[in-house]
């Protein structure tokens, strides 16, 4: 992503990564890990309705040459849609935080819902020419959902199919009426406190990534039977535990490669491989290709 400095103020501009779906429906998404806050900019016109998440951080959506200003929160989402005039988006992204969009007609959006309609609140013949703001809390199934979109590291010719995929996954998560299909599957999930030790847990075995405990130590660590961490760490996380671990040993393993300050061998002991051989068989596992490989293809 390219930004640019201003002088007068701590700010960057940048333009968001914008993934097609098909026609009338698109998908942006945005990391600032940047100490700035970044300025995007996006036009868009009445017959849209705009969904955001944030995943990490905090941004404000910002209209009326500023006279207005929505803002949103790590774990939240917003719901914006306004048919009586345009929405162009304005948003000031704070630092270190990560956003994901859904832009989608009206026209395809009802279609969706066609038989329906009147499950979803805005889309009732009485407010359908109204304008309907809303914002909500991000379940953990929605968001190992856009973590996968906003982490995807894969080939860039699947990417549409696999947005595609996603965001209609996400769609019905969010619409999704009942929650007792989750409750009844993993029902200390219900517990906020639980939640917390599971988020506990994952930032644990990511600061220790290179010596993980065992997951009886991690268990002991949260206050969490070994049951409720296996069984809802894989609920909210998508994964087990040392499955997610993996994942997220070779995607750093995969941004030190491409900054070639290091070699294969120092990239392996910082994620926790004591021999370049067992390093280069898991990052093949994980990529396809040998650290060596990536690194000449990305170079």
């Amino acid at each position: 992503m390219n930004l640019r400095k201003t002088t007068s103020k701590s700010v960057a501009r940048g333009t968001f990564d914008e993934t097609f779906i098909e026609d009338g429906f698109f998908v942006l998404t945005s990391k600032n890990d940047n100490t700035t806050i970044q300025i995007l900019e996006r036009e868009i016109d009445s017959s849209y309705i705009q969904f955001h998440f944030c995943t990490k951080g905090a941004a404000d959506f910002v209209f009326n040459q500023g006279n207005y200003t929505l803002n949103i929160l790590e774990d939240m989402s917003l719901l914006l849609y306004n048919p009586q005039r345009d929405l162009p988006i304005h948003l000031e992204l704070k630092p270190q935080s990560w956003l994901v969009s859904f832009v989608i007609s009206i026209k395809k959006f009802h279609g969706l819902f066609s038989q329906d309609a009147n499950y979803v609140t805005f889309l009732s013949e009485d407010n359908k020419d109204k304008k309907y703001y809303t914002d909500g809390k991000i379940n953990p199934s929605m968001a190992v959902v856009l973590n996968q979109l906003i982490s995807f590291n894969l080939n860039n010719s699947i990417k549409p199919l696999y947005f595609k995929g996603k965001v209609y996954e996400l769609l019905s998560l969010y619409f999704n009426r009942s929650e007792d299909a989750d409750i009844e599957q993993c029902p200390f999930l219900v517990d906020e406190v639980n939640v917390a030790k599971l988020k506990k847990a994952k930032d644990i075995i990511i600061v220790n990534m290179a010596e993980p405990p065992s997951l009886k130590e991690l268990s002991q660590s949260v206050d969490l039977s070994l049951k409720k961490l296996k069984e809802g760490f894989k609920q909210i996380y998508g994964d087990t535990v040392y499955g997610f671990l993996f994942d997220y040993k070779m995607e750093v393993a995969r941004k030190l490669l491409e900054s070639g300050d290091y070699n294969v061998n120092e990239v392996g002991l910082k994620v926790g491989y004591s021999t370049s051989s067992h390093f280069i068989a898991a990052f093949k596992k994980k990529f396809g290709t040998t650290p060596k490989k990536y690194t000449q293809a990305s170079s």
